[in-house]
């Protein structure tokens, strides 16, 4: 328990308005039964995270113990702002002169890295070794797709998926708990003739994945699943966790909610916090009827708490906003309010095509840079990233700097993907995607000569013995010797000086490897500075795998080249994020509801929060943009196409009214602005996993 003295300075939890201050104090009362189940429905911008760390707070102050409280976030930037409003308050209860710094969380993070470092406390008792390394998604496409050939399926007479579409299919079906049968009648129906063949890949690759000791991302939860399924590992993980809190509920997966119901079955401990409004993560797995059903999964019924007050947004756009969402089938019924009453109301602003439409918002964002409102603090929004691409010509011509989010990825950058491979084949020398990687990088020695050395690792019970015996071309001979002795040198080097090992012998090959090399090095002296922050090797591949930084050296537009900059985003990117004013790009029907979402209810209801979403992280200006024409490209029926737009049936009249009506031009005769109408204890854990695909 928490050995400190009670407050005695200030009340930490002032601030917050009468429906944060009740969702913090809930349930206190009951003492040491442990508070009954919570749903906190946080709308956009009603200080959801404050919401979130002063519960914790709360509950310390209260005597909880943190060693005892599982809070479990979506990135790893939330988990630590979530610690850092914590502490803030723990610190301002306990008075500045306190000597001790506020109790840490050590059981914040991620669900993946959660299950990550539970798999190894229990690795023992559930037939794992706990020295497994994480593939990230591009090794375990690899992996597939090595298998895929092994199997002969990719001189298949028909079409067979790809190795991507492999890796998708294999984790729909184990985060949304779906049959795969289901999954591909639904997800992905032109691979329905194909199940038998899909259920031998994937019971290759579970049992790859096991002799080579390594795990995939979908793995952290299935296998931490698996061992709740273990009525007494369940009970004790449950009492292990006296307080299980769970930001942005609404992006979870089934599988997610189930583990979560398994560690309190009866809910008592558990708040959950999110918003159905903003749920638009399904191409994931999320399901929003988690956050929808929450409530009646418990008895009696969880307890629901609103927030309703918006810091971010003007009253006029949230007056907009609250009417496009009225419109939806189902949900918590809130009505978001600032008491900013005064302000721009938002625009429907119709273009003629989307040349113009990249013209305006060209035209618009210099204006309100003019104004005093910085690039950086203007955003510009779309449902699919190639929506952008005639804005992003127009804002070259115009020397607007931008950054487009969603491009290439930290860990998608080769040289950041050799070194981690190189990192990880040291701790795990079963890994064979990362040693045929790291293999190939030594002059001389090809992938022929990779595949041998990793064969013969794979079926030596010595590691070290097997890279001794190694016989390379005689062409590789001295650089090969160069990598095993780094590779002798890692294994006893403590952390992080094994880094550095590595990053001795890969920046020679980096020099000969890339011409930029200079640029790169950056982005591995990155990694250095990170992997100063971890206390182990294992710790620090975990974690970077799975939730890694967003930048390279890469990028197209880097923005340290430039004062200030344009924010472009797609809106699945930008969820979470705010700016002064925000752009809405294509809001017709065919791009918003696009027309591949617009299959069933369920998805059309997901595009209209994926709309909200985009109206909600406007400040205090709004305009979505409505070209009458705009062309459609790659239409294998009816080839390229010029298409008549229509408003999106989102914004139906009586939405409408919430707008200001503008016109960039006189569009062309005959196609006015049209409103849409409103349409191992006792098992091994290893051999379950396996056995799901039998």
């Amino acid at each position: 328990m928490l050995d400190m003295p009670l407050p005695t300075r200030a009340d930490p939890f002032d601030s917050l308005n009468d429906e944060q201050r009740q969702a913090v104090f809930h349930g206190r009362e009951t003492g040491a039964a442990g508070p009954p189940p919570l749903l906190i429905v946080a709308g956009a911008g009603s200080g959801k995270t404050l919401t979130l760390a002063a519960r914790v707070a709360r509950l310390v102050l209260d005597g909880a113990d943190p060693q005892r409280i599982l809070l479990v976030s979506f990135s790893r930037r939330a988990a630590q702002s979530l610690q850092r409003r914590v502490g803030l308050m723990l610190h301002q209860a306990l008075g500045f002169g306190a000597t001790q710094p506020p109790p840490a969380l050590p059981w914040s993070g991620t669900f993946h890295s959660v299950g990550a470092r539970l798999l190894r406390d229990y690795a023992p008792r559930i037939g794992l070794n706990p020295a497994f390394t994480i593939a990230d998604r591009g090794d375990s496409e690899d992996l597939l797709g090595l298998l895929r050939h092994e199997q002969g399926l990719s001189k298949t007479h028909a079409r067979f998926p790809l190795k991507g579409t492999c890796l998708a299919i294999y984790s729909r079906v184990v985060n949304a708990q779906e049959p795969l049968e289901q999954v591909l009648q639904q997800r992905y129906p032109w691979c329905t003739s194909w199940p038998a063949e899909l259920k031998a890949l994937f019971r290759a690759y579970v049992a790859e994945k096991q002799t080579q000791c390594v795990f995939d991302y979908d793995d952290l939860l299935l296998y931490w699943s698996h061992m709740l399924d273990d009525a007494a590992l369940a009970r004790e993980l449950g009492t292990r966790f006296q307080h299980v809190l769970v930001d942005e509920y609404q992006d979870t997966n089934r599988l997610q909610a189930k583990l979560l119901r398994a560690l309190k079955p009866d809910g008592r401990g558990l708040a959950v916090v999110g918003d159905d409004a903003q749920s638009i993560y399904s191409f994931r797995a999320a399901e929003v009827r988690n956050i929808l059903d929450f409530p009646a999964q418990f008895e009696p019924p969880a307890s629901v708490l609103t927030l309703q007050r918006n810091y971010r947004s003007s009253q006029p756009i949230l007056q907009a906003c609250n009417a496009v969402i009225a419109e939806a089938r189902e949900r918590f019924a809130k009505t978001l309010w600032s008491d900013r009453v005064t302000g721009c109301a938002p625009q429907l602003v119709s273009v003629g095509d989307e040349a113009e439409q990249a013209g305006w918002v060209a035209d618009q964002v210099l204006l309100q840079r003019e104004g005093g409102l910085a690039l950086k603090q203007q955003a510009v929004l779309f449902r699919t990233s190639h929506h952008s691409a005639a804005l992003e010509l127009e804002l070259v011509r115009r020397n607007i700097p931008y950054v487009k989010f969603g491009g290439l990825k930290f860990l998608e950058a080769a040289h950041v993907k050799d070194l981690l491979s190189l990192l990880r084949w040291s701790q795990n020398p079963r890994s064979q995607m990362s040693g045929f990687r790291v293999a190939q990088l030594v002059p001389g020695l090809g992938p022929v000569s990779a595949r041998r050395l990793v064969a013969a690792l794979a079926q030596s019970a010595d590691a070290a013995s097997a890279l001794a015996a190694f016989k390379p071309p005689p062409s590789a001979a001295a650089s090969w010797q160069g990598l095993h002795d780094c590779l002798r040198a890692m294994r006893d080097a403590p952390w992080p000086a094994a880094l550095e090992l590595a990053l001795q012998w890969y920046l020679p090959q980096l020099q000969r490897l890339h011409e930029d090399a200079a640029v790169r090095r950056a982005d591995l002296q990155q990694l250095a500075r990170l992997a100063q922050g971890f206390a182990s090797r294992e710790a620090f591949l975990a974690d970077l795998t799975l939730d890694p930084p967003e930048a390279t050296s890469d990028e197209a537009q880097a923005p340290h080249l430039d004062e200030d900059y344009l924010i472009l985003s797609t809106i699945h990117s930008a969820k979470g994020q705010e700016w002064g004013a925000v752009y809405v790009l294509n809001v017709v029907d065919g791009c918003m509801p696009a027309d591949m979402a617009a299959g069933s209810a369920e998805e059309l209801e997901e595009e209209r929060r994926l709309l909200y979403v985009a109206m909600t992280r406007a400040r205090d200006q709004l305009q979505l943009l409505v070209p009458q024409r705009f062309y459609v490209t790659q239409q294998s029926a009816r080839g390229d196409r010029h298409l008549w737009g229509g408003l999106s049936r989102f914004i139906p009249p009586q939405v409408a009214t919430c707008f200001e009506r503008v016109c960039a031009s006189q569009p062309e005769p005959g196609t006015p602005l049209r409103v849409a109408s409103t349409d191992a204890p006792a098992y091994n854990l290893a051999a379950r996993v396996r056995s799901a695909w039998d």
